[in-house]
């Protein structure tokens, strides 16, 4: 959600009146978004401190004309009602979070605020409330083409704040919507240098390319980027089909290199055993006795050998000549 100050000839009108109206608000927000319930700092005390203002000085100068002329007539409430308008267009309340631009004779002349702001009446007027609280803008692109001719959606949330409230309103006319059109510009012009694929695992890389590409842009305009998030990125449903096979195909490619490889050591590790086996007896009948030990221990059961068989697993002796 982001916050948009009104325009210039509004904010002359309010500072003339000496009541400034509250900034207007420019939301732009994400489907299924309706629920959420927004709470948002209220500029009424400050709207009220300009109405108590004109009414203070309307009635000084009235009851100053009855104390003068003894009557209170037509020509009486119009120059009281110019007395007000005067106090209420030289002293204004600036929020804690704001920052008011002044403008003397059409120029430059300040950056007050906040607290009590006066200014000069007819000379002097306030031109703009700049906000300087971090705002937050949703934005999007869609039936963007990637770099491959895929059309995709990103919707994403950039993170912002006016640092230097003289550019914001002598650089640009409506810095909020600047903002906004900027981010949409700059994340279309990164989906189309990437494919559909890259853009599906560099989600972070794209925040980065966002944030530096904005804040490049955006510098002179007295606007900071704290942060950029991708929230979403849809893909057609005939191609998620399609990616979803590729993928499962690519596992499965992995799986075999991998049990190939393993197969592949496996057979050089037997060639070894098998030339050892071939060398030393002893080493082929205790491998035999191994491989009994192993059946007999994972069946459970009993091992019965032939004569002929167990006697590979003692050592012939001598015979005993009479």
């Amino acid at each position: 959600m982001s916050n948009v100050n009104a325009g210039s000839k509004k904010h002359e009108f309010s500072s003339m009146i000496g009541a400034p109206s509250s900034d207007a608000s420019h939301i732009a927000e994400p489907a299924g978004s309706s629920g959420v319930v927004r709470r948002r700092a209220s500029r009424n005390g400050a709207i009220v401190f300009g109405v108590v203002v004109f009414v203070v000085a309307f009635c000084l100068v009235t009851a100053l004309w009855w104390a003068l002329s003894g009557e209170v007539s037509l020509p009486a409430l119009v120059v009281a009602a110019l007395g007000g308008w005067l106090a209420a267009s030289s002293i204004h309340v600036v929020l804690e979070w704001e920052k008011a631009v002044v403008l003397r004779f059409g120029k430059f002349n300040r950056v007050a605020g906040p607290g009590i702001v006066f200014t000069i009446p007819i000379v002097e007027f306030y031109t703009l409330r700049v906000d300087q609280r971090v705002a937050s803008t949703y934005f999007g692109a869609e039936e963007t083409l990637t770099g491959d001719l895929v059309p995709v959606n990103v919707d994403a949330v950039i993170f912002w704040m006016v640092w230097s409230a003289k550019a914001a309103c002598t650089e640009v006319e409506d810095y909020a919507q600047a903002v906004s059109w900027m981010a949409q510009t700059a994340m279309r012009k990164a989906i189309g240098r990437t494919t559909v694929a890259e853009l599906a695992s560099r989600r972070d890389q794209l925040d980065e390319e966002l944030k530096d590409a904005l804040e490049e842009k955006l510098n002179d305009w007295g606007i900071t980027i704290i942060d950029v998030e991708v929230r979403d990125i849809v893909i057609p449903k005939e191609l998620q089909h399609a990616m979803a096979a590729e993928a499962v195909a690519e596992r499965k490619k992995n799986a075999r290199m991998v049990l190939a490889e393993a197969e592949a050591d496996i057979s050089d590790m037997l060639k070894d055993a098998g030339v050892v086996y071939e060398e030393s007896a002893e080493a082929m009948k205790l491998r035999q006795m191994h491989l009994a030990y192993e059946s007999v221990e994972e069946s459970g059961g009993t091992l019965v050998l032939p004569s002929s068989f167990a006697e590979g697993f003692v050592e012939e002796k001598p015979s005993k000549r009479a």
